[in-house]
């Protein structure tokens, strides 16, 4: 889904819709959070894991620049 931010958040709302829209927004990350946080959290360590190795922290893994 390549949309442009201009067509997804236009200029012009008011402010009244700007928190509206605001909310809405965090209601639904907050929602998602809490039906997937197990496996957020699973995937992220899983991905943190392979950064570096806890016993040699100066050494980089090969996919760091």
């Amino acid at each position: 889904m390549n949309r442009e931010l201009k067509t997804l958040f236009p200029k012009g709302l008011s402010d009244e819709a700007a928190f509206a829209l605001y909310e809405l927004l965090q209601h639904l990350a907050l929602a998602c959070e809490s039906r997937y946080f197990v496996q957020l959290r699973r995937y992220q360590a899983k991905g943190q894991a392979d950064l570096f190795d806890p016993e040699q922290p100066w050494r980089r893994s090969p996919a760091d620049p």
